[in-house]
C-alpha cells in the first residue's frame, strides 16, 4: 500500500518524509496502457518522481488546496504534470511529442535548446483566493542544465523559500518513491509559509551532516527497501520522531477529479456550433481524461440535452448520467 512517513531528529533543527507509492503508482500506469498510449519508460520515470515529490511537498505545506508541479518543455516532452491535493490524492499526465530516448535524462527530455521551466503552483479551494506560483529554469546557478529533477527542486527551494533541502528521487513501472530531509525555519513553523533569513542557508551543522547522510541513499535502495529498514540504515546513530504512518483514505493515492459534468461543462464552453461540428465529422463527441485515462461519449441526444436549458428537459435526461 502506498505509504507516507513524516519524522522530525530530535533536538535538531531538521524534518523529513519518506513516500512510496506503489499499487496506486501502478495503477496510474495500468490506465495508461489500457488506453493504448503507455509513456517510454524515462517519462513513466519522470512522472514517478514528480508524483512522488509533488506528495512530499503538499504534506510539507499542508495547502488546503492543489499543489501542482509542472515541467514546460522545449524537447519531445512538452509538458509533465502532478496534481496533489490537500487530502494527498495524485493524478499525473504528461504531452510526448517525439521520441525519446530509452536512457534519456532531464535535459534531453524537456531542457533540448535550454528554455525549459519548472513551475510550482497552489491553487487554493477558497474562493477569491488567487494561485500562487513560482517557476525556476531547469539550470544551475552556473547556467549548467541540470540533469535530474531533484536537483531542480532543491533549487527552487533554496531559491523561492530560502530553505535547505535534500531530496532523493526514484521511480520504475513498481514504486515511485522519495526522501525529502530540510532544514526547519528559524522561526520553529512547520511549512513553507515561514520564511527564514537568506544568511542562515547553510549553516546548519545537524542538517547539512544529516543531509549528506541521506545522499548515500541509492536508487535501488530507495525502490527496494521497506521504509524502516531504509531508515535505520541511513539514520541508525540520529535521535528520530516518527510519526503514525498516513496510508490508506488519509495517505497518498491515485484519485482522479474528472466526471462527465466537467466534461459537458467543457462542451457547453465550447459553443453549439463547435460541438454540433464535430458530431457531423464523427457522429459523437468523445473526450479522453488525459489524468485518467477515461472515456465520455455524447452522441447527438447526449448533446442536444446539454445544449437544452434543465427547466425544458424532460425527466430521466442523460447528457450528464
Amino acid at each position: 500500500m502506498s505509504v507516507l512517513h513524516k519524522f522530525l531528529f530530535e533536538g535538531m533543527p531538521v524534518r523529513g518524509m519518506l513516500v512510496r507509492l506503489t499499487d496506486d503508482w501502478q495503477e496510474v500506469l495500468r490506465r495508461r496502457a489500457a488506453a493504448n498510449s503507455p509513456y517510454p519508460a524515462p517519462v513513466r520515470a519522470l512522472l514517478g518522481e514528480m508524483a512522488a515529490a509533488g506528495v512530499l511537498m503538499q504534506a510539507n505545506i499542508q495547502f488546503n488546496g492543489a499543489l501542482i508541479l509542472q515541467m514546460h518543455g522545449d524537447g519531445p516532452v512538452r509538458l509533465a504534470v502532478a496534481e496533489v491535493q490537500s487530502d494527498l490524492a495524485f493524478r499525473v499526465t504528461a504531452n510526448v511529442v517525439g521520441d525519446v530516448a530509452h536512457d534519456a535524462r532531464l535535459e534531453a527530455m524537456l531542457n533540448v535548446h535550454g528554455k525549459g521551466r519548472c513551475a510550482i503552483t497552489l491553487d487554493a479551494k477558497r474562493a477569491g483566493q488567487q494561485p500562487y506560483q513560482g517557476v525556476v529554469s531547469l539550470h544551475g546557478d552556473r547556467r549548467e542544465p541540470l540533469q535530474a529533477l531533484s536537483d531542480v527542486l532543491e533549487h527552487y527551494m533554496l531559491q523561492s523559500e530560502q530553505l535547505d533541502t535534500r531530496l532523493v528521487l526514484a521511480a520504475d513501472d513498481q514504486v515511485a518513491a522519495g526522501l525529502l530531509i530540510q532544514r526547519l525555519p528559524v522561526q520553529g513553523a512547520g511549512n513553507l509559509e515561514g520564511r527564514s533569513r537568506e544568511e542562515d542557508i547553510g549553516r546548519s551543522e545537524d542538517y547539512r551532516r544529516i543531509a549528506m547522510l541521506a545522499g548515500t541513499l541509492t536508487r535501488d535502495e530507495l525502490l527496494t527497501l521497506d521504509p524502516d529498514a531504509l531508515l535505520r540504515r541511513l539514520f541508525w546513530e540520529e535521535p528520530m520522531v516518527r510519526y503514525a504512518p498516513l496510508a490508506g483514505p488519509e495517505g497518498p493515492r491515485f484519485a482522479c477529479s474528472c466526471s462527465r459534468e466537467r466534461v459537458g461543462a467543457m462542451l457547453k464552453g465550447l459553443g453549439r456550433e463547435e460541438v454540433d461540428d464535430i458530431l457531423r465529422e464523427q457522429g459523437r463527441v468523445e473526450i479522453g481524461c488525459e489524468f485518467c485515462g477515461r472515456r465520455y461519449e455524447f452522441d447527438p441526444v447526449d448533446v442536444g440535452e446539454l445544449f437544452t436549458p434543465a427547466r425544458d428537459q424532460p425527466p430521466g435526461s442523460s447528457a450528464l448520467n
